[in-house]
C-alpha cells in the first residue's frame, strides 16, 4: 500500500493558517500604542536596522461592521486596520470593494480546489507535492479570512531597503510553496503506475516443447507346468481317505 500524507497537507495548512492570523492580530494590537502614532496613521519597530522592519497602518475614517464579524474584528484592536483589498504591488486599489470580492471569490474556489486534490489525487501519495500544495493552502486560507472579516488583507511586513511592497506570513506561504511545486515540477521525478514485475530472462525465453515417452505394457511370460507340479485336487473332509478308491470286491469262494 502506497504511503498516505494526509496528516502532512492538512497539518501545514492548519499551521500556516495559525501562524498568518496570530501574527496579524499580535502585530496590529501591539503598535496600536493607545492610538498615538509615531509616523503616519501608524507605527512601526524596525527588525533589521536599515533594511526590515513591521509595520501597522490604521484606517480611522472607515467604522467596523454591525455584524456578525465585529468581535473577530474588535481582537485587531480598537481602531480598523488598513487593508489592501486588491493584490500585490497595488493591483485593484482603484476599485475596493469589487476587487476584495473577486479577490475572495478566487481564493476561496482555490481553496476549494486545492483541499479536493489534496485529499484524494497525488498530494495524499507524494511527499514533494503535500508540502508545497499544504503551504499554499493555509495562505491561500489566511489571506480569504482577511477578506471576508476586514474587507481586505492585513499587511505588517516591510522592506524598506528596497521598498518591497507590504506583505504577510500568509504571502510568504504561497510564494514559498509556489517555489517548491515549481521545482518539483521541473527536477521530481515524474510519478508513474505500479507496474507489473518483469518475468525473468529464464521464464522469457521460449523453451523446447518435449512430450512424454509413450509408456508400453509388457506381458507377463507364460509358464508351462510339469504334469508332476500340478497341483492335487481337494479332497472332501466328510467322504475319508476311501471316498478317492473304489470299493473292494468279495473273493469268489
Amino acid at each position: 500500500m502506497a504511503r498516505r500524507y494526509h496528516w502532512l497537507f492538512f497539518g501545514l495548512a492548519v499551521a500556516c493558517f495559525g501562524v498568518d492570523q496570530a501574527s496579524k492580530y499580535l502585530v496590529f494590537r501591539w503598535l496600536y500604542r493607545g492610538g498615538e502614532f509615531a509616523e503616519v496613521l501608524g507605527n512601526s519597530v524596525e527588525v533589521v536596522p536599515g533594511w526590515f522592519k513591521l509595520i501597522a497602518q490604521y484606517d480611522p475614517d472607515t467604522p467596523w461592521n454591525d455584524d456578525w464579524r465585529r468581535p473577530l474584528q474588535s481582537w485587531n484592536g480598537p481602531m480598523r486596520p488598513r487593508v489592501n483589498p486588491g493584490a500585490l504591488f497595488g493591483l485593484g486599489q482603484s476599485h475596493r470593494s469589487t476587487a476584495n470580492t473577486v479577490f475572495a471569490a478566487i481564493s476561496a474556489l482555490a481553496a476549494i480546489a486545492l483541499l479536493a486534490w489534496g485529499y484524494c489525487g497525488q498530494p495524499s501519495r507524494q511527499l514533494g507535492l503535500a508540502i508545497p500544495l499544504g503551504l499554499i493552502l493555509g495562505g491561500t486560507l489566511g489571506n480569504l479570512y482577511d477578506r471576508v472579516i476586514f474587507d481586505g488583507v492585513r499587511d505588517f511586513l516591510y522592506f524598506y531597503k528596497i521598498d518591497w511592497p507590504v506583505f504577510n506570513v500568509a504571502d510568504c506561504c504561497l510564494v514559498v510553496g509556489a517555489a517548491i511545486l515549481m521545482g518539483h515540477a521541473l527536477f521530481g521525478e515524474p510519478s508513474r503506475p505500479p507496474s507489473a514485475p518483469e518475468p525473468s530472462a529464464a521464464a522469457s525465453s521460449p523453451q523446447p516443447l518435449t512430450l512424454p515417452a509413450p509408456v508400453t505394457a509388457t506381458p507377463p511370460p507364460i509358464q508351462f507346468l510339469h504334469p508332476t507340479q500340478l497341483p492335487e485336487a481337494p479332497q472332501d473332509p466328510l467322504a475319508g481317505p476311501s471316498s478317492l478308491t473304489a470299493p473292494p470286491t468279495d473273493k469268489v469262494r
